[in-house]
Protein backbone atom coordinates (compact mmCIF):
# COMPACT_ATOMS: atom_id res chain seq x y z
CA UNK A 1 0.00 0.00 0.00
CA UNK A 2 1.08 3.82 -0.50
CA UNK A 3 2.11 6.00 2.20
CA UNK A 4 -0.92 6.62 4.39
CA UNK A 5 -3.49 9.36 3.26
CA UNK A 6 -3.83 12.12 5.60
CA UNK A 7 -8.23 11.48 5.80
CA UNK A 8 -7.21 7.96 7.11
CA UNK A 9 -7.84 7.58 11.34
CA UNK A 10 -5.96 4.47 11.29
CA UNK A 11 -3.45 3.29 9.04
CA UNK A 12 -2.36 -0.57 9.15
CA UNK A 13 0.79 -0.78 6.48
CA UNK A 14 2.07 -4.29 5.58
CA UNK A 15 1.77 -5.90 8.98
CA UNK A 16 3.38 -9.09 10.04
CA UNK A 17 2.70 -11.11 12.80
CA UNK A 18 4.44 -14.38 13.42
CA UNK A 19 4.69 -17.15 16.18
CA UNK A 20 7.40 -18.32 17.34
CA UNK A 21 7.90 -22.10 18.16
CA UNK A 22 10.37 -24.94 18.68
CA UNK A 23 10.37 -25.58 14.87
CA UNK A 24 10.86 -21.95 14.07
CA UNK A 25 8.52 -18.67 13.50
CA UNK A 26 4.90 -19.45 11.69
CA UNK A 27 4.02 -16.76 10.01
CA UNK A 28 0.39 -15.74 10.67
CA UNK A 29 -0.50 -12.17 9.25
CA UNK A 30 1.82 -11.71 5.94
CA UNK A 31 1.79 -7.90 4.72
CA UNK A 32 -1.55 -6.95 5.52
CA UNK A 33 -2.27 -3.51 4.68
CA UNK A 34 -5.19 -1.16 5.23
CA UNK A 35 -7.06 2.36 5.90
CA UNK A 36 -10.06 3.14 7.95
CA UNK A 37 -11.47 6.93 7.87
CA UNK A 38 -13.27 8.70 10.80
CA UNK A 39 -17.26 7.82 10.58
CA UNK A 40 -16.11 4.07 8.22
CA UNK A 41 -17.07 1.04 8.91
CA UNK A 42 -14.72 -1.22 7.58
CA UNK A 43 -15.83 -5.06 7.78
CA UNK A 44 -13.29 -7.83 8.02
CA UNK A 45 -14.53 -10.92 6.39
CA UNK A 46 -13.02 -14.69 6.07
CA UNK A 47 -13.21 -18.44 7.13
CA UNK A 48 -12.09 -18.84 11.10
CA UNK A 49 -7.67 -19.05 10.91
CA UNK A 50 -7.46 -16.40 7.98
CA UNK A 51 -6.43 -13.74 10.60
CA UNK A 52 -9.48 -11.69 11.31
CA UNK A 53 -9.44 -11.20 14.91
CA UNK A 54 -5.63 -11.61 14.69
CA UNK A 55 -5.77 -8.22 13.04
CA UNK A 56 -7.85 -6.34 15.71
CA UNK A 57 -5.78 -7.83 18.71
CA UNK A 58 -2.76 -6.33 17.04
CA UNK A 59 -4.42 -3.16 16.78
CA UNK A 60 -5.98 -2.54 20.51
CA UNK A 61 -2.10 -4.23 21.50
CA UNK A 62 -3.37 -7.50 23.04
CA UNK A 63 -1.21 -9.34 21.48
CA UNK A 64 0.75 -11.79 23.50
CA UNK A 65 3.53 -14.42 23.44
CA UNK A 66 4.29 -16.36 21.95
CA UNK A 67 2.43 -14.07 19.24
CA UNK A 68 4.81 -10.63 17.80
CA UNK A 69 4.74 -8.66 14.99
CA UNK A 70 8.06 -9.02 12.88
CA UNK A 71 6.97 -5.76 10.60
CA UNK A 72 5.15 -3.00 9.31
CA UNK A 73 3.62 -0.93 11.19
CA UNK A 74 -0.28 0.61 12.98
CA UNK A 75 -0.42 4.21 13.32
CA UNK A 76 -3.72 6.45 14.59
CA UNK A 77 -4.09 9.58 13.46
CA UNK A 78 -0.90 9.43 11.91
CA UNK A 79 0.84 8.72 15.37
CA UNK A 80 2.56 5.05 15.50
CA UNK A 81 1.24 2.99 18.03
CA UNK A 82 2.08 -0.79 17.17
CA UNK A 83 5.85 -0.03 19.29
CA UNK A 84 4.02 2.15 22.53
CA UNK A 85 5.19 0.83 25.89
CA UNK A 86 2.72 -1.57 27.58
CA UNK A 87 1.38 1.27 29.99
CA UNK A 88 1.37 3.90 27.08
CA UNK A 89 -0.90 1.52 25.27
CA UNK A 90 -3.07 0.51 28.01
CA UNK A 91 -3.82 4.23 28.32
CA UNK A 92 -4.52 4.43 24.89
CA UNK A 93 -6.71 1.76 25.12
CA UNK A 94 -10.04 2.21 26.30
CA UNK A 95 -9.33 6.22 25.27
CA UNK A 96 -9.07 6.53 21.99
CA UNK A 97 -9.57 2.87 20.82
CA UNK A 98 -12.77 0.90 22.04
CA UNK A 99 -13.34 -2.78 22.03
CA UNK A 100 -16.21 -4.74 21.68
CA UNK A 101 -15.93 -8.38 22.00
CA UNK A 102 -18.26 -11.45 20.95
CA UNK A 103 -19.46 -13.35 23.95
CA UNK A 104 -20.67 -10.08 26.06
CA UNK A 105 -21.41 -12.03 29.52
CA UNK A 106 -17.33 -12.97 29.58
CA UNK A 107 -16.92 -8.80 28.51
CA UNK A 108 -18.67 -8.20 31.68
CA UNK A 109 -17.50 -8.51 35.42
CA UNK A 110 -20.36 -10.61 36.79
CA UNK A 111 -20.15 -9.69 40.40
CA UNK A 112 -20.32 -5.28 39.34
CA UNK A 113 -23.32 -3.65 38.30
CA UNK A 114 -23.24 -2.38 34.71
CA UNK A 115 -23.66 0.86 36.21
CA UNK A 116 -20.51 0.48 38.37
CA UNK A 117 -18.75 -1.20 35.11
CA UNK A 118 -19.68 2.06 33.17
CA UNK A 119 -18.68 4.60 35.84
CA UNK A 120 -15.34 3.19 36.63
CA UNK A 121 -14.43 3.26 32.87
CA UNK A 122 -15.61 6.72 32.76
CA UNK A 123 -13.37 8.02 35.33
CA UNK A 124 -10.67 5.97 34.05
CA UNK A 125 -10.65 8.07 31.10
CA UNK A 126 -12.03 11.06 31.52
CA UNK A 127 -11.68 14.09 34.03
CA UNK A 128 -15.20 13.78 35.48
CA UNK A 129 -16.61 13.51 39.09
CA UNK A 130 -18.48 9.86 39.99
CA UNK A 131 -21.59 11.66 39.95
CA UNK A 132 -20.89 13.09 36.49
CA UNK A 133 -19.85 9.39 35.33
CA UNK A 134 -22.86 8.21 36.44
CA UNK A 135 -25.04 10.65 34.47
CA UNK A 136 -22.47 9.96 31.93
CA UNK A 137 -23.56 6.19 31.95
CA UNK A 138 -27.10 6.83 32.42
CA UNK A 139 -26.51 8.98 29.39
CA UNK A 140 -25.08 6.14 27.27
CA UNK A 141 -27.50 3.06 28.27
CA UNK A 142 -30.04 5.25 27.14
CA UNK A 143 -28.42 5.94 23.91
CA UNK A 144 -27.95 2.14 23.18
CA UNK A 145 -31.60 1.58 24.00
CA UNK A 146 -31.42 0.28 27.63
CA UNK A 147 -34.92 0.40 28.62
CA UNK A 148 -35.66 2.31 32.38
CA UNK A 149 -31.70 2.62 32.26
CA UNK A 150 -31.98 4.42 35.33
CA UNK A 151 -33.10 1.35 36.86
CA UNK A 152 -30.92 -1.03 34.78
CA UNK A 153 -28.16 0.94 35.59
CA UNK A 154 -27.90 -0.85 39.43
CA UNK A 155 -28.51 -4.59 37.62
CA UNK A 156 -25.48 -7.06 37.25
CA UNK A 157 -25.02 -8.86 34.08
CA UNK A 158 -26.93 -11.63 34.14
CA UNK A 159 -30.12 -9.72 34.72
CA UNK A 160 -29.73 -8.84 31.22
CA UNK A 161 -30.95 -11.25 28.03
CA UNK A 162 -27.86 -11.46 25.59
CA UNK A 163 -29.09 -8.81 23.09
CA UNK A 164 -28.96 -6.17 26.44
CA UNK A 165 -25.63 -6.84 27.51
CA UNK A 166 -24.05 -6.89 24.31
CA UNK A 167 -25.58 -3.35 24.13
CA UNK A 168 -24.14 -2.71 27.53
CA UNK A 169 -20.63 -3.71 26.18
CA UNK A 170 -21.30 -1.13 23.14
CA UNK A 171 -22.13 1.57 25.75
CA UNK A 172 -18.73 0.09 27.70
CA UNK A 173 -16.81 1.24 24.08
CA UNK A 174 -18.24 4.08 23.58
CA UNK A 175 -17.72 5.71 27.51
CA UNK A 176 -14.63 7.33 26.39
CA UNK A 177 -15.61 8.85 23.32
CA UNK A 178 -12.88 6.68 21.70
CA UNK A 179 -12.03 7.41 17.86
CA UNK A 180 -11.96 3.64 16.37
CA UNK A 181 -14.00 0.56 17.61
CA UNK A 182 -12.63 -3.13 17.12
CA UNK A 183 -16.15 -5.18 16.70
CA UNK A 184 -15.13 -8.45 16.79
CA UNK A 185 -17.77 -11.08 16.00
CA UNK A 186 -20.62 -8.83 18.17
CA UNK A 187 -23.60 -10.38 16.61
CA UNK A 188 -22.14 -14.10 16.44
CA UNK A 189 -23.85 -15.39 19.77
CA UNK A 190 -27.38 -13.39 19.22
CA UNK A 191 -30.48 -14.47 16.99
CA UNK A 192 -31.34 -13.08 14.03
CA UNK A 193 -33.45 -10.42 14.92
CA UNK A 194 -31.32 -9.18 17.50
CA UNK A 195 -28.20 -8.98 15.87
CA UNK A 196 -29.99 -6.84 13.09
CA UNK A 197 -31.05 -4.31 16.08
CA UNK A 198 -27.18 -4.36 16.83
CA UNK A 199 -25.85 -3.65 13.53
CA UNK A 200 -28.16 -0.93 13.06
CA UNK A 201 -27.38 0.62 16.61
CA UNK A 202 -23.69 0.22 15.58
CA UNK A 203 -24.21 1.98 12.16
CA UNK A 204 -26.53 5.06 13.92
CA UNK A 205 -22.96 5.19 16.56
CA UNK A 206 -20.41 5.72 13.73
CA UNK A 207 -22.63 7.86 12.15
CA UNK A 208 -23.69 10.33 15.26
CA UNK A 209 -20.44 10.14 16.51
CA UNK A 210 -17.46 10.02 13.87
CA UNK A 211 -16.42 6.50 15.38
CA UNK A 212 -14.51 4.56 12.74
CA UNK A 213 -15.52 0.75 13.72
CA UNK A 214 -13.41 -2.17 12.32
CA UNK A 215 -16.06 -5.23 12.25
CA UNK A 216 -15.05 -8.53 12.56
CA UNK A 217 -16.73 -11.31 11.10
CA UNK A 218 -17.58 -14.38 9.56
CA UNK A 219 -20.93 -12.99 7.98
CA UNK A 220 -21.30 -11.48 4.67
CA UNK A 221 -24.88 -10.78 5.13
CA UNK A 222 -23.35 -8.59 7.92
CA UNK A 223 -20.88 -7.27 6.04
CA UNK A 224 -23.66 -6.17 3.59
CA UNK A 225 -25.48 -4.58 5.47
CA UNK A 226 -23.55 -2.99 7.87
CA UNK A 227 -19.92 -2.20 6.56
CA UNK A 228 -19.28 1.03 4.12
CA UNK A 229 -15.75 -1.05 2.26
CA UNK A 230 -15.31 -4.73 2.92
CA UNK A 231 -11.50 -6.25 3.14
CA UNK A 232 -11.64 -10.56 2.64
CA UNK A 233 -9.02 -12.04 4.42
CA UNK A 234 -7.72 -15.67 3.48
CA UNK A 235 -4.25 -17.37 5.28
CA UNK A 236 -3.17 -14.28 7.05
CA UNK A 237 -3.51 -11.80 3.86
CA UNK A 238 -6.11 -9.79 2.59
CA UNK A 239 -6.93 -10.80 -0.92
CA UNK A 240 -9.83 -8.04 -1.59
CA UNK A 241 -10.94 -4.99 -0.65
CA UNK A 242 -13.22 -2.36 -1.72
CA UNK A 243 -16.41 -0.83 -1.85
CA UNK A 244 -18.64 -3.05 0.15
CA UNK A 245 -21.67 -3.01 -2.97
CA UNK A 246 -18.78 -3.29 -5.40
CA UNK A 247 -16.83 -6.69 -3.86
CA UNK A 248 -20.51 -8.34 -3.21
CA UNK A 249 -21.89 -7.92 -6.66
CA UNK A 250 -19.05 -8.09 -8.50
CA UNK A 251 -16.12 -10.19 -6.51
CA UNK A 252 -13.10 -10.57 -8.00
CA UNK A 253 -10.80 -12.98 -6.36
CA UNK A 254 -12.21 -16.36 -6.68
CA UNK A 255 -12.28 -17.14 -2.90
CA UNK A 256 -14.48 -14.16 -2.10
CA UNK A 257 -17.05 -15.14 -5.07
CA UNK A 258 -17.11 -18.61 -3.39
CA UNK A 259 -18.17 -17.08 0.03
CA UNK A 260 -20.97 -14.64 -1.96
CA UNK A 261 -22.28 -18.14 -3.57
CA UNK A 262 -22.49 -19.68 -0.54
CA UNK A 263 -25.41 -17.41 0.90
CA UNK A 264 -28.43 -18.42 0.94
CA UNK A 265 -30.71 -17.06 -1.58
CA UNK A 266 -34.39 -16.12 -0.80
CA UNK A 267 -34.98 -16.50 -4.59
CA UNK A 268 -34.10 -20.27 -4.55
CA UNK A 269 -35.62 -21.95 -1.38
CA UNK A 270 -34.63 -25.62 -2.48
CA UNK A 271 -31.18 -24.88 -3.98
CA UNK A 272 -28.44 -26.48 -2.58
CA UNK A 273 -25.82 -24.25 -0.72
CA UNK A 274 -22.63 -23.73 -2.73
CA UNK A 275 -19.19 -24.39 -1.09
CA UNK A 276 -15.46 -23.76 -1.02
CA UNK A 277 -13.81 -27.13 -1.61
CA UNK A 278 -10.92 -27.67 0.78
CA UNK A 279 -10.26 -25.83 4.13
CA UNK A 280 -8.17 -22.97 5.47
CA UNK A 281 -4.05 -24.18 5.15
CA UNK A 282 -2.76 -24.39 8.40
CA UNK A 283 0.37 -22.15 9.35
CA UNK A 284 2.78 -24.62 9.12
CA UNK A 285 1.03 -25.75 5.53
CA UNK A 286 0.36 -22.62 3.77
CA UNK A 287 1.20 -23.63 -0.01
CA UNK A 288 3.98 -21.27 -2.43
CA UNK A 289 2.31 -18.78 -4.69
CA UNK A 290 -1.30 -17.58 -4.25
CA UNK A 291 -2.21 -19.49 -1.05
CA UNK A 292 -5.91 -20.42 -2.46
CA UNK A 293 -4.38 -22.15 -5.30
CA UNK A 294 -5.02 -25.80 -3.90
CA UNK A 295 -9.38 -24.57 -3.31
CA UNK A 296 -9.18 -22.92 -6.63
CA UNK A 297 -10.98 -24.16 -10.12
CA UNK A 298 -9.22 -21.76 -12.09
CA UNK A 299 -5.64 -21.79 -10.65
CA UNK A 300 -2.54 -22.25 -13.00
CA UNK A 301 1.02 -23.30 -12.51
CA UNK A 302 1.69 -19.87 -11.90
CA UNK A 303 -0.93 -19.46 -9.33
CA UNK A 304 0.88 -22.34 -7.81
CA UNK A 305 4.60 -20.70 -8.16
CA UNK A 306 4.27 -16.73 -7.90
CA UNK A 307 2.29 -15.26 -4.96
CA UNK A 308 0.11 -12.52 -5.86
CA UNK A 309 0.53 -8.76 -4.81
CA UNK A 310 -2.49 -6.27 -3.83
CA UNK A 311 -3.40 -3.13 -6.11
CA UNK A 312 -2.95 0.00 -3.78
CA UNK A 313 -6.07 1.67 -4.26
CA UNK A 314 -10.09 0.98 -5.06
CA UNK A 315 -11.65 -2.07 -5.40
CA UNK A 316 -8.40 -3.81 -5.50
CA UNK A 317 -7.32 -8.59 -5.76
CA UNK A 318 -4.75 -10.40 -5.18
CA UNK A 319 -5.67 -12.70 -7.97
CA UNK A 320 -3.47 -13.41 -11.07
CA UNK A 321 -6.43 -14.11 -12.90
CA UNK A 322 -9.24 -11.41 -11.45
CA UNK A 323 -12.54 -12.09 -12.17
CA UNK A 324 -14.09 -9.45 -14.45
CA UNK A 325 -17.56 -10.14 -15.26
CA UNK A 326 -18.44 -12.49 -11.92
CA UNK A 327 -21.65 -10.83 -10.19
CA UNK A 328 -23.48 -12.07 -7.35
CA UNK A 329 -27.21 -10.88 -7.71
Amino acid sequence: MNAPTSAALLSVQDLRIVFDGRRGPLTALDGVSFEIAPGEILGVVGESGAGKSLTGTAVIGLLDPPGRISGGSILLNGQRIDDLPAEAMRKLRGRQIGAIFQDPLTSLHPLLTVGDQLVETIMTHLPVSKAQARERALQLLREVGIPAAETRIDQHPHQFSGGMRQRVVIALALCAEPKLIIADEPTTALDVSIQAQITTLLKRLCREHGTAIMLVTHDMGVIAETADRVAVMYAGRIVEIGPVEEVTRRPRHPYTAGLMASIPSVHQRHAELNQIDGSMPRLNAIPAGCAFNPRCGSATSFCREHKPGLPPSGHAAACHFPLREAAHA
